[in-house]
């Protein structure tokens, strides 16, 4: 998806959340933010690129001011620690329901919620949770991405937040217990915003559940340009019988490739704005689970 007006008020406000977290002083944050400004597709000017090509150059010029290749590393790990201790409660709800494999999808979807551009950032994402599982995934789409797990040898899982990895991983452990397939799990390369990268995959133990690779882009992109990301991950891309999209940054990069290449991708997301809730056709901060 290319940017919406939308998209720009809401990257400006994700860059100020950001840097408020941030040990910098005043008179940083006031220089940081007057660079970001001077980028063309935050004044309009451009229009046919996504959200994450925008934030990449918005990091760069963060990640420099602050001297660090991974400022919200700190923040990260508070997300898997927080995580993790929800877990024992998270895996007994999949246990106990009626339908695990839905109730670990819906989850891993609910997941998305731990993102600090939302407002309120990860505090709440218990009672998130609770909330929104009154919200269930929609049935036919379910039924058809049942489906497509239950006919792969191979699926490529595109990763998306720290801590909502952890959901990701009871996701993958229950779609293991079921079925006997190949799952290949991806992160970013080079850390951006809260995204998940190979630290975050051994501190929430996904790395001991499947196999594990990095991107290989070389910037900070919160999202999955194909043609920047390594030979492994396109050839695994050709190979995979189905490929699991995590989150906003995911989809609205991915939902720009070929109609063939989107026709074995199945997005999981929340409709965290309007341009969303639009184009799903469902209400703001609602589970979304969209087949390609």
């Amino acid at each position: 998806m290319f940017l919406k007006p939308d998209c720009i008020p809401c990257m400006l406000n994700m860059s100020l959340n950001y840097l408020r977290k941030l040990s910098i002083s005043e008179e940083q944050v006031s220089k940081i933010y007057s660079d970001i400004l001077s980028l063309k597709p935050l004044r309009g000017e451009i229009w046919n690129i996504t959200s994450p090509e925008v934030i990449e150059p918005i990091m760069k010029k963060i990640m420099v001011a602050v001297g660090s290749n991974d400022p919200f590393a700190a923040e990260k790990e508070k997300q898997n620690q927080k995580m993790l201790s929800l877990y024992p409660k998270v895996q007994e709800m999949v246990k106990t329901a009626e339908h695990p494999l839905k109730m670990a999808a819906q989850l891993a979807g609910l997941g998305n919620a731990i993102d600090v551009m939302m407002k309120g950032g990860a505090a709440d994402i218990q009672k998130i949770i609770e909330e929104q599982l009154a919200y269930p995934l929609q049935k036919n789409a379910f039924e058809v991405f049942e489906q497509r797990i239950s006919n792969s040898n191979c699926i490529l899982y595109f990763g998306d937040n720290a801590g909502e990895i952890v959901l990701d991983r009871l996701f993958i452990e229950t779609i293991k217990k079921q079925h006997e397939t190949d799952i290949i799990f991806v992160v970013r390369n080079i850390p951006t915003l809260n995204d998940a990268t190979l630290k975050d995959t051994e501190q929430t133990g996904m790395v001991k559940l499947v196999h594990v690779i990095d991107n290989g882009t070389d910037g900070p992109v919160p999202g999955t340009l194909l043609d920047r990301c390594s030979r492994d991950v396109k050839d695994l891309f050709q190979k995979a019988d189905l490929i699991i999209s995590k989150g906003g940054g995911n989809f609205d990069t991915l939902d720009e490739q070929p109609e063939k290449q989107k026709s074995k991708i199945s997005y999981l997301l929340l409709s965290k704005c309007q341009p969303y809730a639009s184009f799903f056709g469902v209400e703001l901060q609602r589970p979304i689970l969209y087949n390609g």
